[in-house]
């Protein structure tokens, strides 16, 4: 049995730290008795540390299944400034040439390399299996295992063949990590990897440190984001986006309002996004506007706040993207912007998958925008997605926690809604439902012969947003649960057959109806004097630069916040600083001190924090283009498609165009589509109503006419009377 006492010695000897976080020792302690661990751990609970500690204490060499090169790369600098000895940690990529890659292999058969970083696709190259069954391996970790599921946001196939390649190598212990995984996703992880005897480790996957917030997604949505930035300034954000396109245009925009930022997307060179990346890590930007192809290998522990400029595809993407905030315990908001506009972009994206792939991105976008339009606490919808009950009524720490709406009581709609499930034999998803209850008679539901039954439109006095929020909080409550092979089919609970049998009040929340509020910068971080805290930063980064390294493998923020607390001015009482071992005391000690000992001598220095927000500058290029077009009268499609657009984008630009005053004629295409009558119609509901508002329009307009025939005609009556 792993002796403690020597753990928490090799803790403080490589890493510095006093004691571990959550379960951490009891993880390392059951892989180093030679166990097969699986970890369940939020992003900022130290996972990386459960492989790397038992690594540097272990024989032989880890070997570490890592999916991006920027992670191997990150983590093995991490390490190698733990010491003085470079070669003990490594990566095997194709990244590598071949002299680099000797050298690797030399280091790791000469006994110096205690970690190896691999990728799944390196993994199965012959002569990578052929080497690494000459070498003495400790045990193999698999970082990220979530990539292994198909119901994971990251799926990976090659993930899938780490376990023949295994068997194929060496058995050795096996330790599985992720930050996200549902009941279900961690089934198919451990079944795939042959893991159903490991030893389970699930931490909680609340960060109470973080702030969640959905906005609506209004035209104003960069002058939000360039404001929040402003008032945040020298903070470091990620922004992400649905597309490289609108990744591109947000970095432009962001850069004319004076802010530093980087895109960062698949389609740029790999160079690019390593000098973007890097940029970013070593604080050369703040902010960082990407795909969701940027992050997963970001160790950077002071990102203060995560935007989402779309709203993601699942809430397992959603909770490890949001989780790149405040990885050090301090301050992390997340906002998200929500339109229903993204989830039908995020549907046209799921065609041209199989049938059954397009079912499980359905289902999970689904739950996506249950989220988004709920007013219920969102740490605890979150919470429950993961399997964790989350018992506090109120966090204090979400936009519907600290804005909370009144409840109403639904209790007799609770007990429609579970008679109506066990009516139809507990085999059905919440968008059957609701249709079924509220007595919508699609083909689906006429086709099985429900339409007969005497459930059917029971609810039809509610609408669908009530009963939809109503199935998601009895979910959340324990009456309903989701079938674990057949994942959005719902399921009665014992709890939920009671209440059939003894109905009884229950309260509830109805759906969100968004409001314009700004954006608000939450959760104070704990420095105890941020000047001494912001010249010590600048002491980091100039340390980092000296050795090319990010700033946060010299010291976290949490170090630096003790240091302002503490005031320390000798390499021992330095020393002393969590975080702060034998080995960088040593290393990088007298350069904070002696700042430290000259401040505490002068005493008080001010740093002025003006904030000063601008418009955002015309992409000028694509609104000429736009407007050459259209005074040419090249059909919108082809417009469209010259800019590499969707119609729908290309609509909005023209209302973008329309709404600062240019007036253009797009008469000879709605001619082309509409019958004057038609036109005459739509054109006079515009002219009537009070206020200008597409989303009523469409609702109004809805049931004759499409949502592009209405925008082009507001666009037709906005250019010709506004």
């Amino acid at each position: 049995m792993a002796d403690g006492t020597s753990i928490r010695k090799a803790l403080k000897d490589f890493f510095g730290f006093e004691s571990f976080k959550g379960n951490q020792e009891q993880i390392i302690g059951s892989l180093l008795d030679g166990n097969d661990v699986f970890v369940l751990m939020p992003t900022g609970g130290g996972k990386s540390l459960c492989y790397q500690l038992p690594a540097l204490m272990s024989e032989g060499t880890a070997i570490v299944i890592s999916p991006l090169i920027a992670l191997m790369k990150n983590q093995v600098d991490a390490i190698r400034n733990l010491g003085d000895e470079e070669g003990v940690a490594h990566f095997l990529n194709s990244s590598l040439g071949k002299s680099a890659a000797e050298k690797v292999k030399a280091d790791v058969v000469a006994g110096k390399t205690k970690l190896l970083y691999v990728a799944p696709e390196s993994l199965t190259k012959e002569s990578n299996v052929a080497f690494l069954k000459t070498i003495n391996i400790s045990f193999y970790a698999i970082d990220e295992a979530h990539c292994i599921s198909e119901w994971g946001h990251d799926f990976r196939p090659e993930y899938r063949r780490i376990r023949q390649i295994v068997e194929k190598v060496q058995r050795r212990p096996m330790i599985a990590l992720t930050a996200t995984a549902t009941p279900k996703v961690q089934h198919d992880i451990q079944k795939n990897l042959g893991m159903s005897d490991a030893v389970v480790y699930k931490s909680s996957f609340n960060r109470p440190n973080l702030y969640y917030e959905v906005r609506p997604k209004t035209k104003d949505i960069d002058r939000d984001i360039i404001r929040y930035i402003k008032s945040n300034p020298g903070k470091s954000g990620i922004i992400y986006c649905l597309s490289r396109k609108k990744v591109e245009e947000l970095t432009e925009i962001l850069r004319i309002n004076d802010i530093s930022a980087h895109a960062y997307h698949a389609g740029m060179d790999a160079a690019t996004r390593a000098k973007n990346q890097d940029d970013f890590l070593m604080e050369k930007v703040d902010v960082i506007v990407a795909t969701i192809a940027f992050g997963m290998g970001i160790d950077k522990p002071d990102v203060r706040y995560v935007i989402h400029y779309d709203i993601p595809k699942s809430l397992e993407g959603y909770y490890q993207e949001t989780g790149r905030g405040g990885r050090d315990g301090g301050e992390g908001v997340c906002i998200a912007f929500y339109s229903h506009k993204d989830l039908q972009k995020l549907d046209k994206l799921m065609q041209g998958k199989t049938p059954a792939e397009q079912e499980i991105g359905r289902q999970l976008l689904a739950e996506t925008a249950r989220y988004a339009e709920s007013s219920v606490c969102r740490r605890k919808i979150l919470l429950n997605y993961f399997g964790e009950p989350y018992e506090p009524e109120n966090c204090g720490s979400c936009d519907n926690c600290r804005n909370p709406k009144v409840k109403v009581e639904a209790g007799r709609e609770l007990v429609e809604l579970l008679k109506g499930i066990r009516q139809l034999g507990e085999n059905y998803k919440s968008e059957y439902i609701v249709a079924f209850l509220t007595g919508c008679a699609s083909d689906s539901v006429r086709g099985n012969g429900h339409d007969e039954l005497s459930m059917f439109g029971a609810l039809s006095d509610v609408e669908d947003r009530f009963l939809n929020a109503l199935t998601q909080q009895a979910v959340i409550s324990g009456f309903l649960r989701h079938d674990m092979d057949n994942y959005g089919i719902l399921r009665l609970t014992d709890a939920g057959q009671r209440f059939i049998t003894r109905p009884g009040s229950f309260k509830m929340v109805e759906s969100t109806d968004f409001d314009d509020s700004d954006i608000q910068p939450q959760m104070q971080g704990s420095v105890a004097d941020t000047v001494l805290f912001a010249i010590l930063k600048d002491v980091r980064k100039s340390i980092a630069r000296r050795l090319d390294v990010p700033p946060y493998v010299i010291v976290q923020d949490p170090v630096l916040e003790a240091m302002t607390m503490t005031y320390p001015v000798s390499q021992e009482e330095i020393c002393n600083i969590p975080g702060i071992g034998a080995g960088k005391g040593k290393k990088f000690g007298k350069e904070f001190t002696d700042v430290i000992a000259r401040y505490v001598e002068e005493n008080g220095i001010e740093r002025p924090s003006d904030i000063k927000v601008r418009f955002v500058a015309d992409r000028n290029k694509t609104k000429i283009y736009i407007i050459q077009g259209i005074d040419r009268k090249i059909d919108l499609e082809e417009l469209a498609d010259g800019k590499g657009l969707e119609f729908d984008e290309l609509l909005t630009e023209i209302e973008t165009i329309v709404e600062e005053g240019t007036r253009i004629n797009i008469d000879y295409y709605i001619d082309e589509i509409l019958e004057e009558d038609c036109q005459e119609d739509i054109l006079d509901y515009f002219r009537s109503c009070e206020e200008d508002d597409l989303e009523e329009a469409i609702q109004e307009l809805g049931e004759e006419y499409t949502e592009e025939e209405i925008r082009l005609m507001r666009i037709k009556f906005l250019s010709a009377w506004g």
